[in-house]
């Protein structure tokens, strides 16, 4: 072949590949991105021609499904079950849109997994039809946490230590996600001062108050530069970062050690030990816990909000090393720490496996129309945040919290609980508190991780108002 042919060849083989690049951009390279505009009202009308995927809960209970409706096209309706999980299953409507697990799996449920099976599908005539979603959500137990809040705004959030499956993510208020179905109904739910449209576990953003300890006694055990052992001055009313700083009912200690003062929650101790840490070390910890990036759960981004020090008044997060920063308050709770209640069930999560952060995860397998497992969501390691010997001084302590400290009404009957109070601040003139309580059980073998929270409860108190429901909690899911 001379030179000449030989370059018109190439010529020719590159407009076709032009030609086939083009022609399939739009159906393949960047069918989800045009999927993902909410300017493109093809696809929606496409999508309503298929037999959405069902999501099912972890004991098979029904909570989303497809019916079919006029026109040749497909209507989603969520059963009465679904109400107990509006902000995690989400809606799929047409407006305003999807939320939750129904846009986070959009592709399985929508029968899109394998674009070029799906191509097929439609060039052969067969119409196309959503794989199934199986989550881990139970929704006894979900009930039950729904039901102890008794109406308050709140959340409780409890996860398998050792995979981290996420079996209750309960908040009040909460939402049916049927009332999502239209553009009046959405604005309706907009409009309710109560905001039932914010998650309250994955966007809501909370001061830990003394749940936060666990994570300053991570770091000084870790770190090496304390032991559960080591003593400090617990005295009511020193000075951190130039401030006198209270005990709860200003009580007032001598030399105490790590244990007492977890047991106890004596502030001026572990804003003491806070400061000898420094930021640098406490900044690490964080980071390893998941603070300063976005909530890690499968739920779009949207959903998710970022725990940590926030700027005053923003949902901007200012660095820990900053000057700005008082070391000694974060390592308490305080200094505009900000924390969602997924993010302290991770921090109890993470002590109870060992030292080990997985990843929260609602979903549990995608199963095809026979039945067959088409894939499995995998438990995912997030990070190693501390050695084994860590955790495990850090378990004893929580366990001691229980055992004869301010959190006792958490304990079960038989099985030993690890846990630690907060009380947060948020109106003292008012005597307005958030009430905490993070755990996990059985304390040598945990099976379950919790946190549970509650908005500006007067007069509130983490031992009285949260612990007892975290308590009804993990008996359900360890029964």
């Amino acid at each position: 072949m001379n030179a000449p042919i030989q370059r018109l060849f190439i010529l020719a083989i590159l407009l076709v590949g032009a030609l086939v690049y083009q022609s399939s951009r739009n159906a393949v390279f960047d069918a989800h991105s045009l999927r993902a505009n909410t300017e493109n009202k093809r696809d929606v009308l496409q999508e309503q021609r298929v037999r959405r995927g069902r999501i099912r809960a972890g004991d098979g209970t029904l909570l989303a499904r497809s019916v079919p409706a006029p026109g040749d096209t497909f209507r989603r309706t969520y059963p009465a079950a679904a109400k107990l999980f509006g902000h995690e299953v989400g809606y799929s409507f047409p407006t305003p849109g999807r939320a939750g697990l129904e846009r986070q799996y959009n592709d399985d449920l929508a029968g899109r997994n394998n674009q070029l099976g799906s191509i097929l599908d439609q060039l052969s005539g067969k119409k196309i039809e959503g794989d199934d979603l199986l989550t881990t959500l139970d929704p006894a137990a979900q009930k039950l946490a729904i039901d102890q809040l008794r109406g308050r705004a709140g959340s409780v959030v409890a996860i398998v230590p050792k995979t981290g499956e996420v079996k209750v993510m309960a908040q009040v208020p909460n939402f049916d996600p049927n009332d999502a179905s239209s553009t009046a109904r959405f604005a309706a739910l907009n409009r309710q001062t109560d905001a039932p449209l914010l998650s309250r576990s994955t966007q809501g953003l909370y001061p830990p108050g003394s749940t936060f300890k666990v994570v300053t006694a991570i770091a000084a055990i870790d770190s090496r530069k304390f032991t559960k052992d080591s003593q400090l001055s617990g005295k009511n009313g020193l000075e951190v970062s130039g401030v006198p700083l209270s005990n709860d009912a200003g009580e007032s200690y001598g030399n105490i050690d790590m244990t007492f003062a977890l047991t106890h929650s004596v502030n001026t101790y572990w804003a003491k030990v806070a400061e000898e840490l420094g930021k640098k070390t406490m900044k690490k910890y964080m980071e390893r816990l998941g603070f300063d990036d976005p909530a890690e759960v499968d739920l779009p981004r949207f959903q998710r909000v970022t725990s940590g020090v926030h700027v005053p008044g923003s949902v901007k997060i200012r660095d820990p090393t900053s000057t700005k920063v008082d070391i000694g308050r974060v390592g308490i709770g305080q200094e505009n720490l900000l924390a969602t209640p997924l993010q302290m069930a991770m921090v109890a999560s993470a002590v109870a496996n060992g030292g080990t952060l997985m990843k929260p995860h609602i979903g549990s397998r995608i199963v095809d129309n026979d039945g067959r497992t088409v894939r499995t969501i995998e438990p995912e390691k997030l990070a190693t945040v501390m050695s084994e010997s860590t955790a495990a001084d850090v378990r004893d302590m929580m366990r001691n919290v229980v055992k004869e400290g301010t959190g006792t009404q958490a304990a079960l009957q038989g099985i030993d609980v690890a846990g630690k109070t907060g009380t947060a601040e948020r109106n003292v003139a008012k005597d307005i508190a958030q009430p905490w309580f993070i755990a996990f059980a059985p304390s040598e073998n945990p099976q379950i991780a919790i946190a549970v929270t509650l908005e500006s409860v007067v007069g509130g108190f983490g031992g009285t108002d949260a612990a007892p429901i975290a308590k009804a909690v993990m008996q359900e899911l360890l029964k």
